[in-house]
């Protein structure tokens, strides 16, 4: 199990964060889809990852590496002017029963971490986004994996010391509202930026 010396890490996710990239996995329903955490480690806390934004990469072509080389010094390239570097990966799966990290996902996991050794990836419970509108769940619908001591990744028991916890207690509150209002369709990833470099990957107007 992951951990620093202050201690087993723990995750805190910031509400617009979490939603760009559960949007972006709603918007490609039939494609896998993936992005990256940008945050930092906590200056009152070294056990604590604070994430503080997200980037949706692709919905085509998770695999091929020149267009997620170029999307990833991009994004370090603009946000480490703003204090935060990628901590961590996302992912969704192509199919809706398909809960294993896949290796396409361990592979850019592998890169991140080796950049920042307590990198979470979070990937989409299908399960559970499809049960958010029925029930009072606060829990976030991703499941959490972090390396463990043989640097291999491992899926995080919900009742495991490391944890993952929103930042704003109504962030499945709010995204619902979106979802209803299908915020989906406004999502930019790198996919649509390099089919037309007028569409911003930042997605500065999603949450306006």
């Amino acid at each position: 199990m992951a951990s620093t010396g202050g201690g087993e890490l723990k995750y805190e996710m910031a509400q617009n964060a979490y939603i760009k990239l559960v949007l972006h996995a709603l918007k490609h329903k039939t494609s896998a889809v993936n992005g990256v955490l940008l945050g930092r480690t906590s200056p009152k806390n070294e056990s604590l990852v604070q994430i503080e934004d997200s980037v949706p990469l692709f919905h085509n072509h998770l695999g091929l590496l020149p267009p997620l080389e170029i999307s990833l010094i991009m994004i370090e390239e603009y946000y480490s002017a703003r204090g935060l570097g990628i901590v961590g990966y996302f992912h969704a799966n192509e199919r809706f029963d398909d809960t294993e990290l896949g290796n396409i996902s361990k592979n850019i996991a592998d890169h991140i971490s080796r950049y920042f050794p307590q990198a979470a990836v979070l990937l989409l419970d299908n399960k559970k986004l499809e049960a958010l509108p029925k029930g009072k769940d606060r829990s976030p619908v991703v499941q959490l994996y972090t390396k463990d001591a043989y640097k291999n990744w491992k899926l995080v028991a919900e009742d495991g010391g490391i944890h993952l916890t929103f930042k704003e207690p109504a962030a499945n509150t709010i995204l619902l509202d979106y979802i209803s209002s299908e915020k989906w369709q406004e999502v930019v990833d790198f996919d649509d930026h390099l089919d037309d470099i007028t569409k911003d990957w930042l997605n500065p107007d999603l949450f306006k």
